[in-house]
Parts: C-alpha cells; structure tokens; sequence
C-alpha cells in the first residue's frame, strides 16, 4: 500500500501550488480517522469520525467538504480511500480539493472509553492549528465528537438539541457506515436495509442505498429505495434527482422528463439541464419541449468549465444534421479535454461531412489511438457515429461540484503534460537508439495523454518510414503537421511521398519545407534525391 501511495504522491506534485487555484478560506477537509490499535470492534469509526465531524463543522457554520465530494475526487486522483496517509499527502489532497484545513486524526478504545484526537493543519503554513481530545463511550459517539466540531469552529447559535434531531440511533448509524464501507453489493444492501428498518426517516441511507442498487443495474429496486423520501426531507432534492436517473434508465424517459423539469423549474442547475437534453435526446425532443441542443446550451452556458456538457452539445448537433455547430462544439470539447476519443470520432464524421476530409482522417486517427472502441477490427460501422454517447451526470448535485471539478480538471490537466513530456523524452531517446519497438510505446503513450503534441507524431512517422511503413509514415506525419506546421515535418512527409512513389507530392512536400526554412538540410537533401532519381 505504502509504495501504491508513494507512486499517487509524486503523480500529485506534478502539479505545483503555483498552478492550484485559490480557496475560499472556510472550507475544511476531515479525513478518515486512524484506528490506532487495529481493533476490529471500532473499524467503522474510522470512517463515521470523518462523516460526523463534517457533518457536526457544517451544521455549526463551517464549510467542510462533505463525502460525496471527497469520494469523487479521492477517484479521480486515484487515492485508495481507506488508505494511511502520510501529512504531506493530506496536505497535498486538500489543496487539489480547494481545502484552506485539513483535519486528520486518530482513535483508539482504552478500557472501552473511546478516545479521539483531531488535529486542523492549515495547508498554506502547513502548521497545526488545532490539536483536540476528547473521550467517551461509545455510546456517546455524538456528544464526543460535537465537543470536537465546537472546538475547532468558530461560536455557533446551534445548539446541541438542533444537531441531535439530525442523527439516527448510533445503531442505525453503524449499520449505514458499515454499508458504505463494505466489499461486496449484497453486505452493503443488508447493512444499509437494517440501518433504514432501525430508523425508517433515515434518508441518507437510502440514497447510499440507490447508489449500491444503482451500481449493480437494478434500477427499479434503486428507484424504490428512494422512493420513500418525503419533500420535506432536506434530501428531497437529492432524492428526486435519483429517481429521474432510474426512471431515465428504465426508459420511462417521460417520468424522467417531468422530474428533471420541475427541478430544473425550481433551480435550474447545469446537472439537471444536462440531463433533461440527455432525456429529449433519447425521446426526441420538439421546439414545444424544448430540444437536446437547448439545454445543452443551457447547461454549458452554466458551467462553461465541464467539457461533458460542451461534448453533448456538439453531438446533439450532430445528431440534428447541423454539420459547422456541430464541428464547433465538438472542437472546443477537444481543446477542453484533447484525450476525448469520443470527441475526436464524431468530430472527424462531421469533418468528413463538411468536405475536410484530411482533417477527418486526423481526427479518426486520434480517436483509434486513444480508445480500442474506435479500432477498425472491432467496428462494424466503419465511420458511422454510434448512438448512445451522450453524457450524464449521475451524481446528485452537491453544492461546491463547479470548484471541485474545475481543480480536479486543472489537476488532470496539467498532470496530462507532464506526463506527455515525460513519455515523449523516453520515446525521443528510445528512436535514437533505434529501439523502434519501445519507441513507439513510449509515443503513444505520450499522444495519449496529448493528442495534438506534434513531436510525438513526427517520430512515429520516421519510425514507420525507417520500417518500409510507407501509409502508416504519411498518416503520422500529417497529423502532425495539422498539429504544428515544421519544415522538418514536411520534408519527412515528402520523403515518405518519395519513397511510394508519389514524386509530385514529394516535390510539393520539398518546396514547402524550403519556404518555411530555407536553410533546411532535410529539405535540400530531398530534392537532391528527387532531381537524380
């Protein structure tokens, strides 16, 4: 575990602080907290620790992030959740997440007291802010740790009697903690089933309940799992978004329709607008209803940063037969993520549409290499766009998911060209050493994680020119022209051309390489070549 994480450490400070952007100084990250002694009875404290005391920091006026937050980008970081991490790591985390704290801790059981320490670390001095115990039995897990929360958070109005109307029995709360930590579907729903029979108004567990059923495919069991939720609830909204998921996956896309409406008639987030053009996309919409590509601009309107929504737009063009929106669209999906295989096909079909077809086959190319699904063996459509690729968002909306997901993409993003750079350096000194084959994984590797790098496509292009690969050189090598335009590029193109016995490209190759660097030897040498042949 230690080396997994040591590996997910130095891919996080592949993106230095000077690119993190700035966070809002209230909002604070726990952590799970360490069970220090192994000891089995208190495993599920590790979690609940952290579940309670955001909970507790959030009613009493502290921004904390909350779980659905910390899980999605623990996952998209690739940072095991129930790991030991080191401070540094913490540290590093929070920062990703827009924490201004992080609160990490331990427990352990001392003569069946329970015994809590909770440490605040402010992530711009790295310094400890807070350091607190407190101890209690176990049946007093809530009063621990509010006295916790109330030392770490500023003076609160609350009182104890308003936090406590918003716990279930401490029973009930170990069932549903044990169910988001358990292994298998069938453990989780049984602990999560006794927690809801042990405090029936427990909505939380039935909305972690929905997303084990969810999980699986069962929809209409996860549809009735929420079903309960009364709109009093301060779930309702989560609830009622879930619901539309399943109806939407059952394909009572009418009832999804008219859920996702009247949330959206309430607060039209971008989630929800995402989700009603992905419902009109699957049940054709009309100008009455409102079509796909309404609220899919909507939603990108909203939230100009999430590429999904950007993608959706340019294929709901596509699928409306508006070619130039749909290229549009579909360019700036790439520009957002050039790693979108996706993106990149059906912006080649509506390349190949409009009459641009090099650029088509580019586009194509790409897609091929960033995802097996596009690889002519294991296509029967050929270029034909597959239905079915719009994209949902599946999660209920939580209330800081823009700033989350604008860091974690910043994030990926630059750990992306980092880790281009890092492949094409090994690829660049594997071709030296004309060690073709590790050369080319290096180079793909590279291109996968940016697609239009120039350099990476111009030696794959000599490699397979240096292999007697004379169409697999030409494609390279225009795709990476199209990504840069070098006179080195077009001199390797136009002895590619050369040598299949295309002259007249060759020469055209030759001059344009001379034009943009007369000094170019590459360039000379190819029409010595051509002028003796």
């Amino acid at each position: 575990m230690r080396s997994a994480l040591a590996a997910v450490l130095a891919l996080l400070t592949l993106a230095p602080a000077a690119h993190a952007q700035p966070a809002p100084p209230s909002r604070v990250l726990v952590m799970p907290f360490e069970n220090v002694t192994r000891e089995g009875r208190i495993f599920w404290l590790t979690e609940a620790a952290a579940v309670l005391l955001t909970d507790d920091l959030n009613v009493l006026g502290v921004s904390a992030i909350t779980r659905k937050e910390c899980d999605r980008a623990f996952e998209r970081l690739q940072v095991p959740p129930a790991a030991v991490l080191t401070d540094a790591t913490v540290i590093r985390i929070g920062q990703i997440v827009g924490a201004a704290q992080v609160v990490v801790g331990s427990l352990k059981l001392e003569d069946d007291a329970l015994v809590v320490r909770a440490r605040t670390i402010a992530l711009e001095s790295g310094r400890i802010q807070t350091d607190v115990t407190e101890r209690g039995p176990i049946v007093e897990l809530y009063a621990v740790f509010e006295r916790i929360a109330r030392r770490m958070a500023p003076p609160a109005t609350k009182m104890s009697a308003d936090i406590e109307r918003l716990r279930p029995p401490v029973a009930a709360f170990e069932d549903y903690i044990k169910g988001l930590l358990a292994e298998t579907p069938a453990t989780a729903i049984a602990y999560l089933k006794s927690a809801i029979a042990r405090q029936p108004s427990f909505d939380r567990a039935r909305l972690a309940l929905w997303d084990v059923y969810d999980d699986q495919g069962e929809h209409d069991e996860a549809l009735a799992a929420v079903a309960p939720v009364p709109a009093y609830s301060p779930f309702s909204r989560q609830e009622r978004f879930l619901a539309a998921m399943s109806e939407l996956y059952t394909k009572k896309l009418d009832d999804a329709f008219a859920t996702f409406k009247a949330l959206a008639d309430e607060r039209a987030t971008p989630a929800v607008l995402n989700n009603l053009g992905v419902v009109q996309l699957r049940r054709g919409g009309t100008p009455q209803t409102g079509l796909p590509t309404y609220y899919f601009t909507k939603a990108a309107e909203a939230d100009r940063d999430d590429q999904d929504y950007v993608f959706n737009l340019g294929y709901a063009y596509w699928q409306e037969r508006d070619t130039q929106a749909a290229i549009y669209w579909l360019r700036e999906a790439v520009r957002r993520n050039p790693a979108d295989g996706d993106a990149h096909f059906v912006l080649g079909a509506a390349l190949a549409a409009s009459g641009s077809a090099t650029e088509a086959a580019r586009e194509h190319e790409l897609a091929r290499r960033l995802s097996a699904a596009y690889e002519p063996s294991r296509r029967s459509g050929g270029d034909t766009v597959p239905k079915g690729l719009e994209r949902l968002k599946d999660e209920a909306e939580l209330p800081h998911a823009r700033g989350l997901e604008s860091r974690l993409s910043t994030t990926e993003l630059k750990n992306q060209e980092e880790l281009a750079a890092f492949h094409l350096d090994r690829g660049r000194r594997f071709y030296q050493q004309e060690n073709d084959r590790e050369a080319v994984l290096e180079l793909d590797r590279a291109i996968y994680s940016s697609p239009y790098l120039a350099e990476a496509h111009l030696l794959l292009g000599r490699i397979h020119l240096r292999n007697g690969r004379i169409a697999d050189a030409v494609s390279a090598l225009k795709i990476a022209l199209w990504s840069a335009e070098t006179a080195e590029a077009h001199a390797v193109l136009g002895e590619a051309y050369r040598q299949g016995k295309d002259f007249d490209a060759a020469r055209t190759e030759a001059d344009r390489a001379l034009a943009l660097d007369p000094a170019s030897v590459e360039a000379k040498q190819l029409v010595a070549r051509l002028d003796g042949r």
